[in-house]
Formats: structure tokens, C-alpha cells, sequence
């Protein structure tokens, strides 16, 4: 019944009659039995009542149950089958990330890299409507993911991410250039770069303001993402007697990443902590939101008749009891 509803709801105030209707049965009950003086009732408590007794009472539940059943046919009882068309319209997103050894830096936890890795994850998969791909860069930048709505294996590639698959250094140009290869022949409205980054450009050949005017060019928005805490990183690095450690001043050319993410319509964010890189990519998540547009449905089926048909078929059985069962001889 959870799909039921009733076109004339007003019709169950006619219930309310149906009580002072079983009140007057019950109490009528006492004037309709037959007396007889006997004088002794010895013997008799062996008999029991016959069939004919309860019968009647069986005849007026069927009456009443008749009533209910046409009063709930009145109120016009309606089947209700609802769908939906959901168009949506998702956004290509391509997450350019930095993967120089300075990553692997411990100011986040574990370090830079893995807790940006982490972060993306969550961002990726609270989009299930967007292709989204993924580029990583330092001293040079390749493609590890085209776009793609398969997440699931965009999320396998993304485990693999270490530093030190290619030169190290910081191409920021190249990164954007990359991704844009990756956007520019899209035909989504809407096409994004969230760049990650926690340096300064200090390699390729490509100048980040430039690949910034490439981006603007194709109408690609670039979201840019410093990662690293104020003042001093602690930083493991290899020697002979095993990992050590040291602190390295945390660089970040937050003008030039500002100024990529304004010509392009952006907006630079500094992450200085786990808690900050999350909330920067919630708010993102945020502003770039797919467009869905939902379109519901709804055809309604005539049930009224099954009421109907059941409250004559109680009217029926009543009337054959009474003829054939319940008639009386003169």
C-alpha cells in the first residue's frame, strides 16, 4: 500500500457513522433473544449453542465490512507509479600533482605526497559524475590517468604515485601544459586543473604564467594548491648509516600560483596541515559542482473498482446466508 493514495480523502469521515451503527447492534442484542420459563435449567448446560447463533452475528460483520469497503472505493483509491530522467552534466577535471622529492617532506602525515594522494581519493570519489584524470610532474611531467569515469582504476594508478619516477626538480609550466593537452579537445562546459605543488618552478621550459595563458585560451579553470607548513619542514634523506633527518625551509611561490589561479578564474589555497589540505579540496568539491537536472514522472492507476468488487461480493455473501441459511419458516 505504499504507493496508494486516495483522490478524495474526505470520504473516511463517513467511518465515524459506522460507530453509533454497531452500537445500537449491540445493544439491540438483549431485546432479540426469545425467553422461555422453565423451571429448572439442570441438564441444559450440556447443550451448546447452534451454528445459527454465531451466524448472525457473522452476517452483520459482513454488512459492515461491505460499508468500509465502499466507503474506501468513494475516497477513489490510486495506484502510483513514479520515475525518473536524470541528465547530468559532469565536469572534466585533471588533478596535476607534484612528485619532486621535496614531497616527501613531514610536515603532513605521513608526508606531503601521500597525504595529498589520500585527499584526492576522497575528492574523486565523491564525484562519480566527472571524467577526471591525473598528471604528475617535477623536473619533467607525463600523463599517469587520461580522463576517464572508470574511477576505480584511476584510483589504482594513483597508488602507485611515488617520488622519484622522473628528474626531479619543479616544471609547474609543463605540469599545466600537460594537463591541458589532456582538456583542450574536451566538449564538456566545464574544464578544470587542480594543481599541487610545494616549491618553486625551478625547471622545464615552459614559464607557469605562460601554460596559465594557454589555460585561459581553452577556458580551462586552474585551481592552484601550496602544500607545506610556515617556517621549517622535518625531511628524510638517504645516507650510508641508514635514513636521517633535517630541517628544510618550506619555499613556495604563492605570487605565481596566485597569480596562475586568477588569470584562468581560479583561486589559490595554502595547505598547511592534513585538516587544511581537506578542507581545500571539500571546497572545491563545492564550487565545482556537476549540473543535474532531474525531471520526475508519475502515472496514476484507477484502484477503486477492487473496492468495489469486494464490498458486493460481501454484500452477495450476506444476502445467500440469509436466503438458504438464516431464512425463517412462518
Amino acid at each position: 500500500m505504499g504507493n496508494i493514495e486516495f483522490a478524495y480523502p474526505g470520504y473516511f469521515y463517513l467511518l465515524g457513522l459506522l460507530v453509533p451503527y454497531i452500537a445500537y447492534y449491540i445493544w439491540k442484542q438483549k431485546d432479540i433473544s426469545a425467553t422461555v420459563q422453565i423451571s429448572a435449567t439442570e441438564g441444559l448446560e450440556k447443550y451448546a449453542r447452534p451454528f445459527k447463533h454465531y451466524l448472525r452475528h457473522i452476517l452483520y460483520g459482513l454488512r459492515i465490512l461491505a460499508l468500509i469497503l465502499i466507503i474506501v472505493a468513494l475516497a477513489r483509491p490510486q495506484s502510483k507509479n513514479t520515475w525518473q530522467d536524470i541528465t547530468s552534466e559532469g565536469i572534466d577535471i585533471v588533478m596535476a600533482i607534484d612528485v619532486s622529492t621535496s614531497m616527501l617532506a613531514e610536515d603532513f602525515s605521513p608526508n606531503r605526497l601521500e597525504a595529498s594522494k589520500n585527499m584526492a581519493a576522497e575528492f574523486i570519489n565523491g564525484r562519480p559524475n566527472d571524467r577526471i584524470g591525473l598528471v604528475v610532474f617535477s623536473g619533467e611531467s607525463f600523463t599517469q590517468c587520461p580522463l576517464t569515469t572508470d574511477h576505480a582504476v584511476l584510483l589504482n594508478l594513483f597508488k602507485d604515485v611515488k617520488s622519484g619516477l622522473i628528474e626531479d626538480g619543479t616544471a609547474i609550466g609543463l605540469g599545466i601544459a600537460n594537463s591541458i593537452n589532456r582538456l583542450k579537445e574536451s566538449k564538456s562546459k566545464s574544464k578544470v586543473i587542480i594543481l599541487l605543488t610545494d616549491g618553486v618552478n625551478n625547471s622545464g621550459e615552459l614559464a607557469p604564467v605562460t601554460a596559465a595563458e594557454i589555460a585561459k585560451t581553452y577556458v580551462i579553470r586552474v585551481y592552484t594548491i601550496g602544500v607545506g607548513t610556515m617556517g621549517k619542514a622535518r625531511y628524510p634523506y638517504q645516507t650510508p648509516f641508514g635514513v636521517q633527518y633535517d630541517y628544510i625551509d618550506v619555499e613556495i611561490d604563492e605570487d605565481v600560483l596566485g597569480q596562475i589561479a586568477d588569470m584562468t578564474g581560479g583561486q589559490y589555497f595554502r595547505a598547511t596541515d592534513n585538516s587544511k589540505l581537506r578542507e581545500i579540496y571539500s571546497e572545491i568539491d563545492q564550487m565545482e559542482k556537476s549540473k543535474i537536472e532531474v525531471k520526475e514522472y508519475s502515472k496514476k492507476k484507477e484502484e477503486f473498482y477492487l473496492f468495489a468488487l469486494a464490498a458486493a461480493g460481501a454484500f452477495i455473501l450476506e444476502l445467500l446466508l440469509n436466503i438458504f441459511v438464516m431464512r425463517k419458516i412462518p
